[in-house]
């Protein structure tokens, strides 16, 4: 086969004409009939899947049977990853971290208080706290784009953060 052609027809091939020895030698290895079948289903699979091109297999019967043994590896490993009754059982019992229903109102409605208080804040307020907090620049960023020193910038800034904290209930 030169490097350049398509190795999947050959080694599909090959898998379905060499099956039974292919099984009987990964059952010798494995200790597992069964998981040998399984292991000869995922390398078929995976011939379907993987794109052999341009890959040179100077020994196909060796190859199958190489991703035969990492297909049965992989599936061992997999198994051993798996859950317990117990450990599935304590993970349902698990409280859901997620927020309920009220505590997704509640911060919908302090979202619409943050935005009604943004909106009615002075425009030097709203636009240093927007471009700090927001946009995420740097303070001394937004006095050069304001034409404002970098001290008036914290102080509109702290300004602004008062003012809606003050207006969603947050403030003291």
């Amino acid at each position: 086969m030169s490097q350049k052609d398509d190795a999947r027809p050959l080694l599909r091939s090959l898998l379905v004409q060499r099956y039974n020895d292919l099984k009987r030698q990964l059952t010798r290895r494995l200790g597992n009939a069964e998981l040998a079948g399984e292991a000869l289903q995922d390398t078929w699979l995976r011939l379907q899947s993987q794109d052999e091109r341009g890959t040179f297999v100077a020994s196909p019967y060796s190859y199958l049977l190489r991703m035969a043994v990492n297909a049965a590896v992989d599936a061992q490993r997999a198994q051993t990853r798996m859950l317990s009754v117990e450990e599935i059982e304590s993970l349902v019992e698990l409280p859901d971290p997620a927020p309920g229903p009220a505590q997704a109102a509640e911060d919908r409605a302090q979202v619409q208080a943050l935005a009604r208080a943004i909106e009615r804040m002075p425009e030097r307020c709203r636009q240093v706290l927007i471009l700090v907090r927001w946009d995420g620049l740097p303070q001394a960023e937004v006095a050069r784009r304001l034409g404002m020193s970098v001290r008036a910038v914290e102080y509109e800034l702290k300004k602004a953060q008062d003012y809606c904290l003050a207006r969603t209930g947050r403030g003291k």
